[in-house]
């Protein structure tokens, strides 16, 4: 039986994934200044295991999956609300939880739990039910709890992805599109008074985004030298360890959120398009494979993942080209960082498992 089901992994799929995340290994050893030490080589150590962690999520009996969703995501909202008890501080923030000796962040476990926990509600729910506003409460308060305890680490970036996410789910279940209109005004509406709200520094980030060049040495710095480190890579880019915007120590944070800008710099236009095209590839076979699936459990899962990915890859590359405020999102299998590995891993493994198991109707008799 297992080995029927490794027969039947996208292997596409897989290779996919490894193929970014050495690339997301290179950029690293390059912001090292040549050095595997100390990102490049943690992050290979994270692909390795987590990949075998992705592929031992693809052979679990789905049925368990779907079973046990809810209290996957109760599980979640657990470790999400220790960050406010036992969580760790580190820029600006307290975001991180210290688990069996690993910095944990929950805030990128929760995305995954919010998709379970809504393709399980919607899987249960017959079609002709979805129109009724009442059945928006209970998805409602999976979107809203997580939100709120996002919010008060603070973390904004994070906090908005859950919104953008459990919207594309939610519409994905068929939910009336008018319902989507009202919620958009209403988000707009509170603006002015979430404005009132933001830290000093959060008040600075968009500020800076609205004119960096105001303050270009201070709350401005990060976005120009981003600016600057991708424009100067041009078409082909000044080539492999050559970048001088990240080996003067320009560029902040290369090996997390501004990765990008390294390897655009480094490899210029065609390099960034490539990183692009590979994640619109895999995007659209986490799409393909809803597609394929015959539970609107699996399809919803797969739609969510994709999406999810999705959200990451748009809100880093316009982070660090200006296009938006700069809100702490990583560049998926890219950036360094364990906690968002670990997140897409467990979600390519449920995708993983979606396309073996598309052919299952019933998952109820678990």
């Amino acid at each position: 039986m297992i080995l029927l089901k490794l027969q039947k992994l996208n292997y596409l799929l897989i290779f996919l994934v490894i193929l970014i995340s050495f690339i997301g290994a290179a950029g690293l050893y390059s912001a090292a200044d040549g050095s595997y030490a100390p990102w490049a080589s943690r992050h290979l150590i994270r692909l390795l295991f987590l990949l075998l962690l992705a592929i031992i999520i693809s052979l679990i009996n789905i049925k368990l999956i779907y079973k046990f969703a809810y209290l996957i995501f109760i599980i979640s909202l657990a470790l999400l609300f220790s960050v406010e008890i036992i969580g760790v501080f580190g820029k600006g923030a307290t975001r991180w939880i210290n688990l069996f000796g690993f910095s944990l962040q929950p805030s990128e476990l929760v995305k995954i739990t919010i998709i379970l926990a809504l393709a399980r509600f919607y899987h249960d729910l017959k079609f002709a039910e979805i129109k009724n506003i009442l059945n928006l409460i209970f998805p409602f308060i999976i979107l809203f709890i997580p939100f709120v305890l996002v919010v008060i680490q603070p973390d904004l970036g994070t906090a908005l992805s859950i919104v953008i996410l459990g919207a594309f789910v939610l519409f994905a279940s068929g939910v009336r599109l008018w319902k989507f209109v009202i919620g958009l005004f209403l988000v707009l509406g509170s603006i002015p008074l979430l404005l009132n709200y933001l830290k000093p520094y959060q008040r600075d980030r968009v500020i800076s985004f609205l004119n960096p060049e105001e303050d270009a040495l201070g709350r401005g710095y990060q976005l120009m030298q981003s600016k600057i480190a991708l424009g100067s890579g041009g078409l082909s880019g000044k080539g492999f360890l050559e970048g001088t915007q990240s080996y003067l120590q320009y560029l902040p944070e290369k090996q997390t959120d501004f990765i990008f800008t390294l390897i655009g710099e480094e490899f210029g236009f065609i390099g960034t398009i490539f990183i692009i095209f590979l994640f619109l590839l895999l995007i659209s076979i986490c799409f393909y494979i809803s597609i394929k699936s015959n539970h609107i459990f699996g399809r919803l899962i797969s739609i969510g993942v994709g999406t999810n990915i999705f959200i990451y890859v748009i809100m880093n590359i316009s982070m660090v080209s200006g296009l938006m405020p700069v809100v702490g999102i990583p560049l998926p299998l890219v950036s360094y960082g364990g906690s968002a590995m670990l997140s897409i891993m467990i979600s390519i493994g449920l995708v993983l498992n979606i396309e073996i198991n598309a052919n299952i109707k019933k998952l109820k008799n678990a």
